[in-house]
């Protein structure tokens, strides 16, 4: 079989057990002899187990059968299944090709957004990740007339965020201390020879979990945030929150109210101003000020 065939195989496996949760064998046969990969071929055990190897080789996905429970599968380690883990967004971004490849005939009727890769510089950072070595980087902010001196940094992890790749990295010794570049504003990346260690109790997870995106300032507090959305705008909420801490705390005919524990920094202001009359911060107080603040200066530029 053609390797392309079997990477289907392996993500119409991981997908359909994530999705259904605990099936025997022949519960997942039921539902693979449905779709036109099958050819009405059933998976036999063998081929089964193989993929079962495979998956966990390719993507660190484990799939348990659970004898207690009538062979039952089950992926063993569902947290890796989780929005911002590499496996999830391998596994989505596979699938998608998978659909576009198989709807060649109506291929200009599918829409895309462009996600930069940024190439050269995004493959050199992550390849001295694997090395342990430091990274010597030339960058300019937004706003500065000329880039910065070459800097030597320890290369902690990337994130993508809003369509672009960010960089955490750390000053060497005696500094110290981590901070966010943005692949885009790099001018030149070279990968060193020198050796760094990396902190193997570091959470890259954790390091923005109670952030909205990328921008982690010590100094704002993280609170409490409440979001009252009136009309459609309850639904979109609902279907893509805002942070992965988001709840609903109240429904009415008219509203939702929407809470959430983040740091509610600058960056996090774009989303709230873009709903416009749609939403209402109820919670701070100061979060409330500050959007009602900018749009009312909206309003004022467009008075004069």
């Amino acid at each position: 079989m053609k390797a392309y065939a079997l990477f289907q195989e392996y993500i119409w496996l991981v997908n359909t057990i994530h999705r259904f949760g605990r099936l025997t064998l022949e519960e997942i046969n039921q539902r693979w002899l449905e779709t036109e990969l099958s050819e009405g071929i059933p998976i036999a055990r063998s081929t089964f187990n193989r993929h079962r190897d495979a998956i966990l080789d390719m993507f660190g996905i484990i799939i348990e059968c659970d004898r207690k429970d009538g062979f039952r599968y089950y992926i063993f380690n569902e947290e890796v299944l989780e929005e911002d883990t590499i496996q999830n967004w391998m596994l989505s971004t596979l699938s998608v090709n998978s659909i576009l490849s198989e709807s060649k005939a109506v291929q200009k009727r599918i829409l895309l957004e462009s996600i930069p890769s940024d190439g050269d510089n995004l493959h050199k950072f992550i390849d001295a990740m694997k090395r342990g070595v430091r990274v010597k980087v030339n960058y300019r902010r937004y706003g500065a007339e000329a880039s910065k001196s070459a800097m030597k940094l320890d290369p902690y992890f990337v994130k993508l965020f809003n369509k672009r790749w960010y960089a955490l990295v750390k000053f060497p010794e005696p500094t110290a201390f981590l901070f966010t570049l943005a692949f885009d504003r790099i001018i030149s990346l070279e990968v060193t020879d020198e050796k760094y260690e990396y902190d193997k109790d570091f959470d890259p997870s954790g390091w923005f979990k109670e952030c909205y995106g990328i921008v982690r300032d010590p100094g704002v507090p993280v609170e409490k945030v409440v979001i009252r959305a009136f009309g459609r705008e309850v639904h979109y909420l609902r279907d893509l929150p805002l942070h992965h801490s988001q709840k609903e705390v109240a429904t009415t005919e008219e509203y939702s109210d929407f809470e959430m524990v983040l740091r509610p920094t600058a960056d996090f202001f774009s989303p709230l101003l873009s709903r416009g009359a749609a939403i209402k911060i109820l919670e701070p107080e100061s979060l409330a000020n500050d959007i009602k603040a900018l749009h009312q200066a909206a309003v004022e530029l467009y008075n004069q």
